[in-house]
């Protein structure tokens, strides 16, 4: 166990950065002093303002600009930075980690700002670097990607001898009062969830139509919701580092309200991220789109109800098929009373906290790029519940999905 009390920086003031500061300025035990950076100091000032009792310092960074970004990290040097910022900014981030020798953290993987595609490959590329340099970097340490690697590494490790199913449940059930609004980054939310879905199946990824394979699945202590198949980044990482996974899925809830609002935007053009001139500028129809939507770090106050995710795992253990559900619901209002912050921000930013945790007290550390399951579960598992979420496990039950081939 690392020793010393650490110097924490973190990168993007939005919701889950809320969430992310408040939690780590309470470790006084781990943390000497926090730095928070944005493109908008006056967003890090008022969250700053709210947190303690480590001290936390406050600067404006541009997190496309790598020699920027060294110049603050040579300031303050941290031991460890936690990327919270857009995924259109994990490799100038890794770049100047890397240059400036510090451990690195973050919640998504990368995306480049002109295609709406995502995958780890470009981050994956950095591990020989990080390697060399003794550095680690953890990636997706949210909740999905993140808390679900870790539900399924501690399924793996707990449950089973092989998995061979793997789906993936995400449902938010929180009402925020507003007719139409996104719980986090609406750029990247609608970047997600209007590109083709995708899922894996015997050894191959298999496509299909955004939104086009749906049905309803029962949500502990919320009932059953209407789920649609999406493509998300830690089925990538799962089936490849749980080569037994036969089939790997992941399903997302969404309002009939919200679908048809997402259909006459997407309808109108107002989704598309192609360049159209306006008034002499070159706009995408979909960041002007994101300037007119409610801030997701706005939402907290008033919304009510909770969320639920987690993996509904089939496999076998000493020959026999045996079945886990393990999962967390989380409320927005105890979220909120916590951090004021909405639940999916809070169950985004608490996982980003303790995998930062867990590397500045060494219990997850090894040079080079790593995916949260390819550590040992079980201290991430313990750091859940008392940081705020709480997690439970069903095995051998009943669960939403056919077993695999049926």
């Amino acid at each position: 166990m690392g020793s010393a009390r650490k110097r924490l920086m973190i990168i993007g003031a939005g919701g889950v950065g809320t969430v992310v500061v408040k939690k780590s300025a309470r470790m006084d035990h781990l943390y000497e002093e926090i730095m928070l950076a944005s493109r908008t100091k006056s967003k890090c000032d008022a969250i700053a303002a709210e947190a303690g009792p480590v001290p936390v310092r406050t600067a404006q960074v541009d997190a496309d600009d790598v020699p920027q970004l060294m110049r603050l990290i040579g300031e303050f040097r941290p031991d460890l930075l936690i990327n919270v910022a857009l995924p259109y900014q994990d490799l100038p981030i890794m770049e100047a980690c890397l240059a400036t020798g510090v451990h690195y953290v973050d919640t998504a993987n990368y995306e480049p700002k002109d295609k709406a595609e995502f995958e780890y490959s470009w981050q994956w590329a950095f591990h020989e670097r990080y390697q060399e340099a003794g550095l680690t970097a953890l990636l997706g340490s949210g909740f999905d990607p993140g808390v679900t690697n870790v539900f399924t590494a501690y399924a793996a490790k707990h449950y089973f001898d092989e998995i061979h199913c793997l789906d993936i449940v995400d449902c938010n059930a929180g009402d925020h009062g507003m007719a139409f609004a996104t719980n986090f980054n609406p750029e990247i939310n609608i970047r997600e969830i209007t590109q083709r879905g995708r899922y894996w199946e015997d050894g191959a990824w298999r496509s299909t139509e955004a939104l086009e394979i749906h049905q309803p699945v029962e949500y502990p202590r919320i009932g059953a919701r209407e789920s649609y198949l999406l493509f998300h980044e830690e089925l990538e990482s799962l089936v490849k580092h749980f080569p037994t996974i036969r089939r790997a899925r992941f399903w997302m809830t969404f309002s009939p309200q919200y679908i048809n609002h997402l259909q006459v935007l997407r309808n109108v053009g107002m989704t598309s991220i192609e360049p159209i001139e306006y008034q002499g500028m070159q706009i995408q129809p979909l960041q002007f789109l994101k300037a007119v939507l409610p801030e997701p770090s706005s939402l907290g106050e008033n919304y009510s109800g909770e969320t639920s995710i987690g993996c509904q795992i089939r496999g076998v253990k000493e020959g026999k098929e045996r079945t886990v559900y393990i999962y967390n619901n989380c409320s927005h209002q105890s979220a909120y009373r916590d951090t004021k912050a909405q639940g999916v921000s809070y169950t985004t930013g608490v996982p980003a906290a303790i995998g930062a945790a867990l590397i500045a007290t060494d219990v997850w550390k090894a040079p080079g790029v790593w995916n949260m399951e390819q550590f040992d579960p079980d201290p991430f598992m313990e750091l859940l519940p008392s940081l705020g979420l709480p997690w439970e496990i069903i095995v051998d039950g009943k669960l939403a999905f056919l077993p695999c081939g049926e």
